[in-house]
Parts: structure tokens; sequence; C-alpha cells
């Protein structure tokens, strides 16, 4: 490096608080720090701004009816609908631009761009498909898709006719399915025959298959998106009650269904996320005051204008996907864009070159993300103009403070606000975050709770803790994006997120708090540094240590491209830490690095965090939503038998890790 790049490296390794660049916050939605006195204030009737994003066929009466803790119910006896609200209400002054860009993953196929118009016409086709087959308000619709154009359209299909969706990733397994589609007693799928994946086809439609193979109950329909190119499919023969996605739009060329009424309180979709006795639970979210709460915070934290092209790399088979691909951004008539493959093929430039191409305004992607990126180099991000983004977003886990800011030089060029966002599938939205045209940013640290949530980190009893000291990061009170309850299971719905630290006997609504299960230390400025799961912790001669602070202090260590950190079974200590390293490129895997990394985790932490062992590899077990099968690596620390690894995308990683492990 040069001179002055070794002066600016230096410079930002240093700098703990950034602030807004002055040309964003000109131009930015919300720019008045009193935002946040005005919405204590005038709680909860502040979330009138966020309804007011809508459009209301009848409206509201009462902002929060909080009378019967904690099934909270907001904007009470308002009638909108989900499906209007993205596409018809556009139409007059956004007809003709683009709502969505989609990008497929081979290099030489062409790309789909919908108006909302072109949306529109397809959304009303579909809806007047699924009527014709008997799909009827409150039927639920699931969608087991990839990042094909055909899952919004579906999506916002179902939401027109009163039908809650419920999406299941992709890459989850035929069980995965079929336990999806009995837990909401679906009779109805929509799918596809395959898609891409690094150059290959992949074969979609057997393992669905498999799927309604296990379904208990008769499947009315199952709806097949043919998007394999010519040459590329498996010959797939339909069954009897199977339908081409094609043959249902052009059946119903130039039908239109008027969009169906529905309570605010009326269910949108359901989300099925992992849970604590193993058996997913069925997220249930709302109409209104989801749809309000994924409209205000893209525009607040976000800063999505209509005239956006804004880019999330996440897939709809999450929240994600779901409340920033499709109904925040659609829902404030921007462009949104939809990317099928994976960010390194058939190189390691392939988004850049995609935020170039298009002019991407945003980029909401993931730690997971950004550290590949920073281990494959700035020279990717180099080679392409990324001078029209504005704005940069993380989402899914914490940011260590060196990833930050790798991705604030290299893709940001210092020039943009990096908002690093806490939230849940629960959620529905974003909580914790720092409203970029408002507050500076502090790497590391997701920010303070957004304006109106009343966010607190305690302990063991309940009370709140001294500003840097570890606890649990507890919500105190309700919000409008919230989860309305757990599928058919308001008994697990109380016992999962609200028994910990509520008086569950009480009628008043401040004896209740909801507790995401994740611990967190706040500053003397408020903001908050989230540290992971509460399960994430590693229990080391009585001191519990989050994996995320030590995980922060091995990346934090020049050459150290990504790390994973479990605990492992020790016969005078309990627990001992076990850390998982992946190297930058240029760097050996030597025991001078070794040292390193043990003197860099001592130096942040203490002694008792010291790693029992460091274990190189040129991989880490990743799902294939990118996050690491940490129950794998605990396995290999304690040398027992390997777990099941079929939802890896990289399986076979792990019996390298291991042998290398037996080795050492």
């Amino acid at each position: 490096m040069s001179d002055e790049d070794v002066q600016l490296e230096a410079r930002l390794e240093e700098q703990e608080v950034f602030e807004p660049p002055e040309s964003f916050v000109e131009q930015a939605n919300v720019t008045d720090e009193g935002v946040y006195e005005e919405f204590t204030e005038n709680w909860p009737e502040c979330w009138e701004g966020a309804a007011d994003l809508l459009d209301w066929e009848e409206d509201y009466d009462q902002v929060l009816d909080d009378s019967n803790p904690p099934f909270y119910e907001w904007f009470t006896d308002g009638t909108l609908n989900a499906s209007a609200n993205c596409l018809d209400r556009h139409l007059d002054e956004r007809g003709d631009e683009a709502a969505i860009e989609w990008v497929g993953e081979p290099v030489e196929e062409d790309n789909i761009t919908y108006t909302y118009e072109e949306l529109h016409q397809k959304v009303n086709e579909f809806a007047a498909g699924l009527r014709e087959m008997g799909v009827g308000e409150d039927d639920v619709v699931t969608m087991y898709m990839p990042m094909i154009p055909q899952l919004p359209i579906a999506m916002l299909a179902c939401a027109r006719i009163g039908a809650p969706h419920s999406v299941v990733f992709a890459g989850f397994s035929a069980d995965a399915l079929a336990t999806r589609m009995n837990s909401a007693d679906s009779e109805y799928l929509v799918t596809c025959d395959g898609y891409y994946r690094r150059g290959d086809p992949l074969d979609h439609l057997d393992k669905a298959n498999d799927g309604l193979s296990g379904v208990d109950h008769e499947v009315e329909r199952a709806i097949v998106a043919e998007r394999l190119m010519d040459g590329d499919g498996f010959d797939h023969d339909y069954a009897d009650n199977q339908v081409a996605f094609e043959d249902v739009i052009a059946d119903n060329e130039g039908a239109t269904v008027e969009p169906v009424d529905r309570d605010a309180e009326d269910m949108l979709f359901l989300m099925y996320t992992s849970g604590t006795t193993g058996k997913p639970k069925g997220v249930k979210h709302s109409t209104g005051g989801y749809l309000a709460w994924a409209a205000w915070t893209s525009q607040a934290v976000l800063d999505i204008k209509p005239e956006d092209t804004y880019f999330c790399s996440a897939d709809i088979g999450w929240i994600t996907g779901h409340s920033y691909i499709v109904y925040g951004p659609l829902a404030l008539g921007t462009t949104t864009m939809m990317y099928e493959g994976t960010p390194d093929y058939p190189d390691k430039d392939r988004l850049w070159d995609i935020v170039e191409e298009y002019e991407a305004d945003q980029l909401y992607t993931a730690p997971t993300a950004i550290r590949a990126f920073m281990k494959w180099g700035k020279e990717y991000p180099e080679q392409h103009d990324l001078s029209s983004l504005r704005l940069l977003g993380t989402v899914g886990e914490p940011i260590n403070p060196r990833a930050w800011k790798w991705y604030y030089k290299h893709i940001g060029g210092e020039e943009c606000p990096v908002v690093d966002t806490w939230w849940q599938t629960e959620t529905g939205g974003m909580m914790i975050t720092t409203l970029p045209g408002v507050k500076d940013m502090k790497p590391g640290s997701a920010g303070p709770p957004l304006p109106g949530n009343d966010v607190r980190i305690v302990d063991t009893e309940g009370d709140e803790v001294e500003p840097g000291r570890a606890g649990y990061l507890t919500v105190d009170k309700p919000w409008p994006g919230m989860l309305r309850t757990l599928y058919k299971n308001d008994e697990r719905f109380i016992d999962e997120y609200w028994a910990e630290y509520s008086d569950t006997d009480s009628d008043d609504s401040d004896d209740w708090v909801y507790f995401p299960e994740d611990g967190a230390k706040i500053d003397d400025d408020g903001y908050i540094t989230v540290l992971g799961r509460v399960d994430d912790v590693i229990n080391v001669s009585g001191h519990r240590l989050g994996t995320m602070e030590i995980e922060s202090a091995i990346v934090g260590v020049e050459g150290v491209a990504e790390a994973a950190v479990v605990g492992g079974d020790h016969d005078i200590k309990g627990e001992a830490v076990y850390a998982y390293v992946i190297t930058e490129d240029g760097y050996e895997e030597d025991e001078e690095l070794r040292s390193a990394i043990i003197d860099g985790v001592e130096d942040a932490i203490g002694p008792i965090a010291r790693p029992e062992a460091v274990i190189f590899t040129p991989e880490l077990p990743k799902t294939r939503s990118g996050k690491i099968m940490r129950r794998l690596l605990e396995d290999i620390a304690n040398g027992e038998e390997l777990g099941d690894t079929s939802t890896l995308r990289n399986p076979d990683v792990v019996s390298d890790i291991a042998t290398k492990v037996q080795g050492d």
C-alpha cells in the first residue's frame, strides 16, 4: 500500500465514531434528532406516522389496544389490502417505472424488469387463478421457491385475495416443507421445476414432490413455475393436481381482481422459524401493523425513496426478504432488486457488477457476506464504479468493527452511512439501529433503539445493568410490527417470548416484557451492542463468555478473515474456548498468527477467554443461508460423532476439519 493508504487504514482503525456525511443528511428522509423525544412523549400515537404511509379503506379507531397483553392489537378496526398498497396506489405516478429488477444467475441470460403496471397485471392474473382453484380468505398458501419473480407475484396475489402465504426457503429439505404444510394445514403449494446455483441447474420439483408425499392431508393443487431454460430441465411429469404457473397466468390473461379488504389484525403471512423445542414456530404477522412497520423502517432507516433502485441481497425465504425486498420497498413505490445467484459466481465481483450496472442506491447485506468480500480482497470492488451507492446496511448477525470499517471504506468510499440493524423474524422489522440522517455510527454497535422502542439491557432479575456490562436484551413496550402469536399455539407464544421477565398473571400491559433471548450491552450514549443469542455462550470456569465478543476479538487480528468460536468439554474449566479461523489471502497458518490470535483475545476480553485451541481451516460449515453451524464444530471439539450435515451447503468441510483437529 502507498503511504497515504497506510495512513488511511490507521485512521480508520483508531476511529470509534463516524458522522453521517453532510451530503447524505441534506437529502435524508429523517433528519430531526427531536424525533426520539417526540416519539417518547407521544407514544403510542407516534405510530400514526407509520400508518399514514399506507392507504386505508376504513380508518382505524385506535392506534393500540393493549387491554389483553401480550395479545396486542394495532390500528384496530382499520381495513386495508397489502397488495393494493404495494401496487394499485402507485399506478398513476409510477405505472411505467420499474417495480422489480430481477437478475438471474446465468450471466448470458436476459434479466427481467417488471414495471408497476406489469407486476400489477401478473398479480391480478395469478390471483384470479388462485380463486378459480378454490383459494379463499384465510386459506394458507405455501410457497417453496427460490429467488425468482414468480415468488413475489404469488405473495402479492395471495395478499390480494386475503389468503395468508407461508414461504419456505428453497434450500430447506423436503421434510421441512412437509412439516410446515402440516402445521399450517396448507392445501395449496406454489413451487418451481428448478433453479440455478453456481452454474448448475438444480432439480427442485423432485424435492417438492418428496415433501408433498409427507403431507398428512389432501393437497388440492400444486402450481409449478418453469424456471429452467431449454435443455436444462429434468423431464418432470406433473401429477393430476399439478399445473404450470405460466398456464395459470395465460388462462387468466387480462383478468382483474378487486383487492379484498382485510382487517388490520388479519394475518398477512406465516413464517416458520426454529424454536427451543426443535419444532418450527409459525410466526403470525398481521396486515396493518406489519405493513406499516416495514414501510416506516424502510423509509426512516434505509432512506428509500420512490426514485431509488434498492438492492437487498437476502433471500425472500427469510423475513429480511419479506420485509425489505417485497413489502417495505414496494409499499413505498421504489424499484426493488432480486438476485437469484451467489455473490461469487461466475466471479467474486458479481455483486459489484450488479450494483454498477443497475446504479443501486442502497445495499443491504449480511456480515457473513462482508467477511467473504474482505477475504476475497478489495481488488474486486475496485474494478467497479460503486459511486451510485448512498447507504449501506447489514442484517442477520452482529458485525465486528473491522468488517464494518472495510465495508464503509471499500464499498461505500467513506461516503455512505452504514446502518447495522438488529431485529428478528418475530419483530417484523428493524428494532435497534441508527437513523442514518440523525445519529453517529459506532462500528460494532447496532446503535440506539429506534424512536418509540423501549429496549433495555437487564440482569437475571430484570434490573437494568450499568453501561458496559453484559446483560439480556428486552423490549418493554409493544410495537406495530410485532408477531401477534404463534400459529394455533398461544401458550407457546407466551412461554417462548414473554414468560422470562413478565408478570404473566397481570392484565397491565406495563407488566409484560418481550424477551428475544439475545445478550447485549449498552454504553453511556445508549448505543447497544448485541452479543448474540444467550445460548451462544461458553461457560468457562463459571464465567459466561459470549461467542460474538470472542469472535470479534479474533477477527480484529491482522490476517484473520473469519472466525467461529464454540465451547468444548474441559476437565478443569467445564468448558474451554475452541476457535476455528480462516486466514486472509497472503497470510500463513502458522504459530506466529496463532499466538497473535490468543494474545488478541486476552487483550480484548481477558485471560479467562484464552482459546484452548486455534484451528485453521479454509472454510466453516455453513447452512445454505450462510449461518455457521456451530453445533458441528462443538462435535469436533468434543470428539463426538458428527450430527446431521444435510442442511450444509459445504458438508465435506466438516470431515476435513475433524481430520485436521485429530491430526493436530
